[in-house]
């Protein structure tokens, strides 16, 4: 296969198997690229990509346009974080500036689930789904994934925890969905308040006790809570949140095996996880900001490939 299945990256729940793969193996390419003295390849010259943000980012903005750079595409920035628009005329008006623009290809970040599928119903671009509510974020799910198979190898039957604030959080469903399709046992861990009622569908198990999930797991994916997403008190208080669910060396220390630990970012330290646990030795939080540009950059180069686009090879 060399090829995907899909024209659209929407969600990991599109995806099969083998796009996985091929979107992986193509990352590994990239990232010898981008370890290069000279990190740029004439991939996508003449391609011109909008990142279209209409939710504050800066990890996941900067990858993305790094990524676009080093293909050597031609990159528009919007950011329309501050605006007071409603959800229609806001994306009918970008639908509109796209189309006059003649952009090949939309990266785009919004806070309504559907956002990305709307566009794609409505504009003749590849659209590539940087966040949508709390629905999914493919790319961060795809990295993460990637990042644990570089440190553990082949990821069946390897069991990764995801702590934290799941009922707010698209990182969360996404990798739920791309590590049980790469054959990883997936349990989620955090207040019962912070659980959606329909994640055990996903043939993901779920645990209320931080202790008992690091001690099940191979991977531990820490989620910061999200209180921007969030219209009620969910827990008392963010020093019980810490208490019952933050990561420390003490932690650690009593499991007596080492774990893999990760987190999307941004952190906040010192709660959901402290700063001797994410900057030590366990740690691949910064393998995951290094393989978030190549894997982007796999995927901004597999779509233009299946759509066509007049890209040049490396």
């Amino acid at each position: 296969m060399n090829e995907l299945s899909v024209s659209h990256l929407l969600g990991i729940k599109d995806l099969t198997r083998e796009d996985i793969e091929l979107i992986f193996a193509t990352a590994e390419q990239f990232k010898e690229v981008i370890n290069r003295p000279i990190k740029k390849v004439p991939s996508l010259r003449d391609i011109t990509i909008a990142n279209l943000f209409f939710e504050n980012s800066t990890r996941t903005k900067l990858s993305f346009e790094l990524a676009e750079k080093r293909l050597s595409a031609d990159v528009l920035n919007f950011s329309a974080s501050g605006s007071s628009v409603s959800k229609g005329e806001t994306l009918i008006d970008t639908v509109n500036n796209i189309l006059s623009m003649k952009v090949d290809m939309v990266v785009m970040r919004h806070p309504h689930p559907g956002a990305a599928v709307f566009l794609s119903q409505h504009i003749n671009s590849v659209i590539v789904n940087a966040g949508d509510g709390t629905h999914e974020h493919p790319t961060q799910a795809l990295l993460d994934a990637f990042s644990m198979r570089e440190k553990l190898g082949d990821l069946a039957g390897k069991r990764v925890v995801i702590v934290g604030d799941i009922l707010h959080s698209r990182v969360a469903l996404s990798n739920a969905l791309c590590l049980r399709k790469l054959g990883a046992e997936v349990m989620v861990c955090g207040p019962a308040t912070l659980i959606p009622k329909y994640i055990e569908r996903l043939g993901v198990q779920v645990s209320y006790n931080l202790r008992e999930a690091l001690a099940w797991c191979d991977v531990a994916n820490m989620l910061r809570v999200q209180h921007e997403r969030q219209d009620i008190t969910y827990f008392p208080t963010l020093r019980e949140y810490t208490k019952h669910y933050g990561l420390n060396a003490t932690v650690l220390n009593e499991l007596h095996k080492e774990i893999v630990i990760m987190h999307p970012g941004p952190i906040n330290r010192g709660v959901e996880i402290s700063s001797e646990v994410a900057d030590g030795d366990y740690s691949i939080i910064l393998n995951q900001v290094e393989n978030g540009v190549a894997i982007r950059m796999a995927v901004l180069y597999l779509l233009a490939s299946k759509s066509q686009l007049n890209f040049k090879n490396n």
